[in-house]
């Protein structure tokens, strides 16, 4: 399982205000311990206005990389800000992202050709998010055709089945998995990421939910997660399932994690 960390994101008001006084200390800070608790990438939003969202990315990209080697994820759905700031990253990194949106499509898809790297690509077309099963698996067969024709491999394509609050519709968790599913079994190259929090908006005892649906994701075939990876109850039921499905030869991850004390109670590493 590989885990986009979340948390350097300017629609956070700590993150928001850290950008706007040039706070480095806390930036490099949140780098640094999402790098530290296993982060594959972490994810960079300036979440800004478009005439300032190219000089806060390149900032932001600059804090992280003096302090961690860690790839990136760069977020934007604008094509000239992200072309840009892709030219300053040190790693290939990953764009988040793609969708069937003609802004995007044309706009993103050839920074992704160009840069030789991994891309989400979101089930969403100009419509939105298509609310049925069969709508969202037609948006995705578009998606695969046209980075398949752009000459990207499917290795290097992470679907996105935009998983959405059960608050607002109890069906939408079981349309993410059977997504998963369906898609997996045809496309067995493709990758999967997801926002896992999202499924809990609006409910109380989030983690809860969180990890139910994060167990059965990883079972349909969820091998990406854009998430907390502070969180140690989360990252807990990740290593957790990946050993019970047979993930995790001899254990190993898990025990390793455990040895760290990075699951558990923190007072018990054996509990």
């Amino acid at each position: 399982m590989k885990l986009i960390g979340e948390k350097i994101n300017g629609t956070l008001l700590p993150v928001r205000r850290a950008i706007e006084n040039r706070d480095s200390r806390f930036i490099r800070e949140l780098a640094k311990l999402q790098a530290e608790a296993g982060a594959d990438w972490l994810d960079v939003n300036a979440g800004t206005s478009p005439e300032k969202e190219l000089d806060d990315l390149v900032w932001l990209i600059n804090c992280i990389q003096d302090e961690v080697d860690t790839p990136l994820c760069i977020d934007s759905a604008n094509p000239g800000p992200l072309a840009a700031a892709v030219d300053r990253v040190k790693v290939t990194p990953m764009i988040n992202s793609i969708s069937l949106e003609p802004q995007k499509l044309e706009g993103i898809l050839p920074i992704v050709v160009k840069t030789e790297c991994e891309v989400i690509a979101l089930a969403m077309d100009e419509n939105g998010i298509p609310r049925s099963l069969d709508e969202r698996l037609t948006v995705i067969h578009k998606l695969v055709s046209a980075t398949r024709s752009s000459g990207i491999p499917d290795s290097k394509v992470y679907i996105d089945p935009l998983v959405m609050a059960a608050s607002t519709n109890t069906d939408n968790g079981k349309i993410v998995l059977d997504t998963i599913r369906i898609i997996h079994e045809e496309f067995p190259e493709i990758h999967f990421c997801g926002g896992v929090s999202n499924i809990s908006f609006g409910l109380p005892h989030r983690t809860l939910v969180n990890q139910a649906f994060l167990s059965l994701a990883i079972n349909a075939g969820l091998d990406c997660a854009i998430l907390d990876p502070l969180n140690r109850d989360i990252r807990a039921a990740i290593l957790s399932v990946e050993l019970v499905l047979g993930m995790d030869k001899h254990c190993q991850r898990y025990s390793r994690a455990s040895k760290k004390g990075l699951i558990g109670r923190q007072t018990d590493k054996n509990a």
